[in-house]
């Protein structure tokens, strides 16, 4: 039995940022030998169509109110350009909740932000796309201590990224589930990182 992961989709999410990782979660085509792929649901504030930044529509598979998530599962936020608006509100009390219930939370680029405004934050080492505008948009932000110059930091069961590195986020994901060996994943980020052959041949191994 593998992890549900819970991926959070509305209009405007930039797709691509969590595409390296969703490939591979639905996939499981490099997971542990006899561990099934994750399953992926996506989960909204309304059953209704959803538009990606890429022009992808999506219809999300549960609405936030049917989503029972629990310790062994993740839920995954990516970037958009609405995470400063009301809407998302919702989706950051549950992101809460599973702070504090140490449920995996990762997120990247903008969902960042909606972290920071929420105030999930001020305690917990983080990065994002960049500090200062962190500051100047969050007025409930005061992590500054705990900014890591990086691009994807792990604290626990959070994950932060800036939206720059979405190969990187998916390896932090990958690495916090526990699906793929150290060395399949070392291997499949250097394949992707370098485009040396010698990564695939180790992958196929």
């Amino acid at each position: 039995m593998s992890n549900t992961v819970y991926l959070y989709v509305f209009d405007t999410m930039a797709d691509w940022e969590i595409g390296y990782l969703t490939a591979e979660l639905n996939s499981g085509r490099y997971y542990k030998k006899g561990l099934a792929p994750s399953k992926i649901v996506t989960v909204a504030n309304e059953k209704t169509l959803v538009t990606t930044m890429g022009g992808l529509t999506i219809m999300p598979d549960i609405t936030l109110k049917e989503c029972s998530i629990a310790s062994a599962d993740a839920l995954i936020l990516p970037g958009g350009e609405t995470w400063t608006e009301a809407i998302h509100k919702p989706i950051l009390q549950l992101a809460e909740r599973c702070i504090q219930e140490d449920i995996l939370v990762a997120a990247i680029c903008g969902a960042t932000m909606g972290l920071a405004r929420a105030g999930l934050l001020n305690s917990r080492r983080h990065t994002s796309n960049d500090l200062e505008y962190l500051r100047m948009i969050c007025p409930a932000y005061t992590g500054e201590e705990f900014y890591q110059m990086q691009s994807v930091v792990t604290d626990g069961t959070l994950i932060t990224a800036s939206g720059i590195a979405p190969l990187e986020f998916a390896v932090h994901v990958l690495k916090a589930l526990d699906v793929m060996t150290p060395e399949k994943l070392k291997a499949w980020y250097s394949l992707y990182k370098t485009q040396e052959a010698k990564y695939f041949y180790e992958l196929m191994k």
